[in-house]
């Protein structure tokens, strides 16, 4: 800027402007205004935004997501978003059944030794994971010490229907003394397709214990797991996938009772229907819908999964079917023989 001097003439020089550049950086720090690179205000944030885990469906030995495109997000009892779960739709029960339909042949003509080794590779394989299950069962309102029990009994009881897989037959095989120059025997032979609505309470121990009875038997199933707890019911998929199970034995689908219950029933190519929760209005649409091809159906609405009513063989028996076979014998007496 122009300074006067002693002789009147004007001369200029450099004022320092340092102290407005301390005052403008003061004025600039005071701002909380982030400015990105393209001119946006950016806020950083302390919580990280969780990546939810989408559970698919179990389908054929495969995991497709529902045809029908939905999903529900189940949450605990403190309001916690659990995972983006399928709204499984009634086309995807119908390719569950072709399925299993397509299992069925392969899987009941298999040495029932052949299913036992199976099964018993379930366990394994659950045992190898029982840290994820534990978690998860913690997640959907579980403490430890139940999760933990719960895991373990899941286990063990893999390992009690695997150990019947070849014996059922002989306890519930008869001779049968007829009046005919026949020999008379029965035995049980697997009822087909089972459609089963899984307990909803224990998510993780009813569906093992309503799915190991009926593949032990030589059937396969398509299993409703439950809506509220379906956590550990794809992860046992994820187990059964790594099992040596041929797909199409099991298959699992996630979703409502609600909407899926009488396509369960109704559908003509499935042989049996199991039911696992106390509803009677259900339970009359079951009876009235399963007269239509008169398929088996079985109600487990007062069993306690956690004791010892929770397996036993009988539990096989009730996807069986009996099969008589009349032979003819030679009648050998000392009044004389003949057919």
């Amino acid at each position: 800027m122009p300074v006067r001097r002693e002789d009147g003439n004007f001369s200029y020089r450099l004022i320092s402007f340092s102290a407005k550049k301390i005052e403008m950086e003061k004025t600039i720090k005071k701002s909380s205004l982030k400015v990105s690179e393209n001119g946006l205000e950016k806020k950083t944030s302390s919580k990280r935004l969780e990546v939810l885990k989408t559970y698919k469906i179990y389908i054929g030995g495969q995991f497709p997501r529902t045809e029908s495109g939905r999903y529900y997000q189940p949450e605990n009892a403190a309001g916690k978003k659990l995972a983006n779960v399928c709204l499984s739709s009634r086309k995807d029960f119908r390719d569950a059944v072709l399925k299993a339909r397509a299992a069925v042949g392969d899987w009941s003509s298999r040495a029932a030794f052949n299913r036992s080794q199976i099964l018993y590779r379930m366990a394994e394989m659950l045992e190898g994971r029982k840290a994820q299950f534990i978690e998860e069962l913690i997640l959907q309102d579980g403490t430890k010490a139940k999760a933990e029990k719960e895991v373990n009994l899941a286990i063990d009881r893999l390992i009690y229907y695997a150990g019947w897989c070849d014996k059922f037959q002989q306890l519930f095989s008869a001779v049968n003394p007829v009046a005919t120059s026949h020999f008379n025997f029965s035995v049980p032979e697997p009822t087909g397709v089972v459609s089963i609505i899984a307990p909803q309470v224990d998510s993780l121990l009813g569906l093992v214990s309503v799915i190991a009875p009926v593949i032990a038997g030589g059937n396969t199933c398509i299993v409703l797991a439950s809506e509220t707890k379906p956590l550990c019911g794809v992860t046992f998929a994820e187990v059964l996938n790594s099992s040596d199970l041929p797909g199409g034995v099991v298959n699992i689908l996630t979703g409502k009772p609600a909407e899926l219950t009488s396509w369960f029933v109704d559908h003509m190519d499935v042989n049996a229907t199991i039911y696992c929760e106390k509803d009677s209005e259900t339970k009359k649409i079951i009876r009235e819908k399963s007269a239509t091809n008169l398929k088996r159906i079985t109600f487990y609405d007062k069993i306690n999964w956690t004791t010892e009513e929770g397996q036993s063989p009988y539990f096989i028996m009730d996807t069986q079917e009996i099969k008589t076979t009349w032979h003819p014998v030679e009648n050998i007496a000392s009044a004389g023989g003949g057919y």
